[in-house]
């Protein structure tokens, strides 16, 4: 069974990487953070992941867009403006020699506390900035061939609960629905809202395609994915009819294609559903053509803003 759109093939040449951990650079084998600190005592923290494409950092700023939003909205200084964390990126990039087909995990926390409790004003310490970098590329048969998703009955809740927008360390809801869908013998879990629309997936966004249209949930309950936006987009310019709105599985059950999206694999076809083929069970027209038009999005985005 497959380990979802994250499934990846080992590179060895991840155990000689360096990582940037409050600016130092420190063998992988090294790189620690404290027992106090707030990501590991409470999940209090923000991250983005983020592609190195052939020189080039596609769609940085909407991540850093997100990322200081994020922190913003739970109260946290990251301490860095946008272009001293832009630099550290580049900085850790041209430490490993880094070009292509590499994955970055870019993850702040609110720092050290004094004490292991909730309350920030325990915190001792700046934030925490850790950035991961390795050659990391997502399986051909997964994008290919596709996975398949199994409907959860953890739901993704109110904003007033848990504001499901937030990209932050705390993703045990998001867990949970993976355990479920991986005990019943499926790649990823597909998630409802509370009202038992399709809402999103645990760790990639839901898409179907019904009579040449692209239907989306309606964003209210899932992170606002940057590969779905451009997603949308792409519709848009290539006049492909795309719709972002509440529907059930009903309307999923009866669709022609499916798919999801992400930064790290970008699009990739679902082939089942609940025990449900989706289509003839393969890889439909509509996601391979997605499939290239986001890849030369991606081409096009890397040869803007900074470079290796």
């Amino acid at each position: 069974m497959a380990k979802g759109t994250h499934d990846y093939q080992h590179d060895p040449r991840n155990s000689q990487i360096k990582i940037s951990l409050n600016g130092e650079l420190v063998p992988r084998a090294e790189a620690k953070v404290s027992v106090f600190d707030s990501g590991f005592v409470l999940g209090d923290g923000v991250w983005e992941g983020l592609r190195l494409h052939d020189g080039g950092l596609p769609f940085l700023d909407l991540h850093l867009d997100r990322l200081y939003e994020g922190a913003r909205a739970i109260d946290m200084d990251i301490g860095l403006t946008r272009m001293q964390l832009t630099e550290r990126l580049l900085q850790v990039l041209r430490a490993n020699r880094m070009h292509d087909h590499v994955h970055i995990r870019l993850m702040v926390t609110r720092g050290i506390k004094a004490t292991p409790h909730q309350d920030p004003r325990f915190v001792i310490s700046p934030a925490t900035v850790v950035i991961i970098p390795e050659y990391k590329e997502p399986l051909p048969t997964t994008v290919e061939q596709g996975i398949r998703l199994f409907t959860v009955h953890v739901r993704r809740g109110p904003p007033d609960v848990q504001d499901p927008k937030l990209n932050s360390h705390s993703k045990l809801n998001c867990i949970l629905a993976c355990i479920q869908a991986g005990k019943a013998g499926y790649d990823e879990a597909l998630m409802l809202d509370p009202h038992g629309f399709v809402a999103t997936c645990n760790s990639t966004h839901f898409f179907i395609v019904r009579k040449r249209e692209v239907w989306t949930s309606t964003g209210k309950y899932c992170l606002g994915g940057i590969t779905r936006a451009n997603v949308l987009r792409l519709c848009r310019e290539n006049d492909i009819p795309a719709f972002e709105k509440d529907f059930s599985l009903t309307d999923v059950y009866g669709a022609e294609e499916a798919f999801v999206t992400g930064t790290f694999a970008g699009l990739v076809p679902v082939t089942e559903i609940d025990g449900r083929r989706m289509g003839d069970g393969k890889r439909g027209p509509m996601v391979e053509r997605l499939q290239q038009l986001y890849m030369e999005l991606v081409k096009q985005e890397s040869k803007q803003g900074p470079r290796i």
